[in-house]
């Protein structure tokens, strides 16, 4: 990837916002700022557990952690090659681990060992109950993103409906399902669109912060829709158990802010979690049934840099299931380890959400450690156990106060990249004084980010619950007129998509994709990131 020069227009912004927070840390960015030294700015870090209270955190960690995520910060870090190097030293850390717990498999137990088969087997209880019986039926369903062979732009449903599909060989199994699915049916007048076998996944990245990308696997699309649809199964059943993914993230912020201020509840997180889940573990832990029938939709092989690699992980984050089964992994863990029933989901004493773990504090000590045996490594740096900080689902809290620092994620080019900016800064500089009002300590950064918007557009303000079209801003300064008893405030949105028209597919591919609620029926289908272009207009709100 070209790296553009840094935004002059960012440097302003950047250096206004130390200049206004003032602190120490603040100068140290400002100073590193100046001189362009990018890997520094980059490597910062600010632990919570050397401030002594949530105002003297919050202006160290706004100011260093404002341009850490920053995908185009030119820091000359090769990023691909790090998320490389880390897949390779995950794939050892679940080799060591499939190679000791195979043997616990296969009955090996130490006399000393009994506490930990009566350990192991709680865990398989917990999961067996949360998991019922396998399903006799799946219900697949297709995912937003491309497949092994269904690349780029070229991976809208009616694209993977109209290409010829694949599987793994372990999925071969599954046909017997998908032939009576509508894709099968769409792609039945076409001979030569027979699904065929494929090895394994293959390698790529997504951006992750100025240091390094993160290491994803691109599925067989075959496979990859029913893993979707295991997983959606996997996450009803949790559901039944207090475990909830789809609020799961509101819910561990609201429980993270209490716990900051009590410190009854302690925060984990694991580093790599889903790329160390091994093989073996799934096979020790799930019952029989289940660890088949998962395993025959994991790829057994991902190709990276032109080379076949059989894994020893049991699936990677690109696997429609993987979210799903580590939630369920660490759940099991964590409750028998805690010594607490399968009621404490509902009682929130235990939540899981991914790899963002939330136990009791008395019994933390051992939940690292179950997770330790199991080959996951604790992050040290963003697990909580003692002290006022706990951090969970994109939540920071500081003895209850929210202390959550703005990521500027990429370089703004355009108004509604501003527009963004501004309002992130905006609500770094919230004032309790009256609602919507704004720290003085902010309002420089935030002036120079909309000096940065055209005039016609700066004009659009109105509330926070609008979202990012318009700037948000003091009531007396929103933009808005009243229609019928309603508010339609200006604002500058999404005007111009790139869809593709139903022209481009054959008739079968079209109508499978109405039977699957995909597109627009008059317009086609649009594809991810299909925005061309905004305009001004007016949007009612009350």
């Amino acid at each position: 990837m070209t790296t553009l020069p840094f935004s002059s227009d960012l440097k302003r912004i950047t250096l206004a916002l130390c200049e206004g927070v003032n602190s120490p840390r603040a100068l140290t960015v400002a100073i590193l700022l100046r001189y362009e030294e990018w890997g520094q700015i980059a490597s910062l870090r600010t632990d919570p557990r050397h401030y002594a209270d949530a105002r003297a955190y919050r202006d160290a960690v706004i100011p260093s952690d404002f341009l850490r995520k920053l995908e185009d910060l030119p820091t000359g870090v090769d990023r691909r090659r790090k998320a490389i190097s880390t897949f390779y030293e995950s794939e050892h850390k679940c080799l060591r681990t499939n190679i000791r717990l195979s043997k616990l498999r296969d009955g090996y137990y130490a006399d000393a060992d009994l506490r930990l088969f009566e350990v192991i087997s709680d865990i398989r209880k917990v999961i067996a109950a949360v998991l019922g019986k396998p399903p006799e039926h799946v219900k697949g369903r297709f995912g937003p993103g491309a497949t092994f062979d269904d690349k780029g732009k070229l991976s809208t449903v009616p694209d993977k409906m109209s290409s010829q599909p694949t599987l793994y060989r372990d999925s071969l199994g599954w046909l017997f399902q998908w032939g009576e699915t509508a894709w099968a049916r769409a792609l039945a007048e076409n001979p030569l669109l027979y699904p065929k076998t494929v090895r394994g996944n293959r390698f790529t990245t997504v951006p992750k912060d100025a240091e390094k990308y993160r290491g994803i696997c691109v599925e067989s699309s075959i496979s990859g829709f029913y893993q979707l649809g295991m997983g959606r199964h996997i996450r009803r059943r949790l559901r039944l158990f207090g475990v909830d993914l789809e609020h799961g993230q509101e819910i561990h912020r609201q429980v993270a802010c209490e716990a900051s201020s009590k410190g009854h509840l302690a925060t984990l997180d694991l580093s790599n979690a889903s790329d160390t889940v091994s093989l073996e573990l799934v096979r020790l832990l799930l019952p029989q049934k289940w660890a088949e029938l998962l395993e025959s939709l994991r790829a057994p092989y991902t190709l990276i840099e032109g080379e076949w690699v059989r894994l020893e992980k049991f699936s990677s984050m690109g696997n429609g299931f993987t979210f799903e089964l580590e939630t369920l992994l660490f759940f099991a863990i964590s409750l028998v380890a805690s010594r607490l029933p399968l009621s404490a989901a509902h009682e929130k004493q235990i939540l899981v959400y991914g790899d963002d773990i939330i136990v009791p504090t008395r019994s933390a000590s051992d939940v690292i450690a179950a997770l330790a045996f199991f080959g996951f490594q604790t992050n040290e740096r963003k697990t909580f156990v003692d002290g006022p900080f706990r951090e969970s689902c994109g939540g920071d809290f500081y003895a209850g106060t929210d202390v959550r620092p703005f990521y500027v994620k990429e370089s703004p080019r355009e108004p509604q990249d501003y527009i963004k900016l501004a309002n992130g800064i905006r609500r770094l500089g919230r004032s309790d004084e009256r609602p919507g009002s704004l720290d003085p300590r902010y309002r420089i950064p935030w002036l120079r980010a909309l000096d940065c918007i055209p005039t016609g557009i700066r004009s659009c303000r109105g509330p926070e619950s609008l979202g990012d079209i318009v700037i948000h801003d003091v009531e007396e300064a929103w933009a808005f007129r009243w229609r019928h008893s309603i508010r339609y405030f200006r604002c500058y949105r999404p005007a111009s998509f790139g869809r593709v028209g139903w022209e481009h597919f054959r008739p079968s591919a079209v109508l499978a994709s109405a039977v699957y609620g995909t597109g627009d029926g008059r317009l086609g289908v649009t594809p991810r990131d299909s925005v061309l272009g905004y305009k001004l207009g007016w949007v009612p709100f009350s």
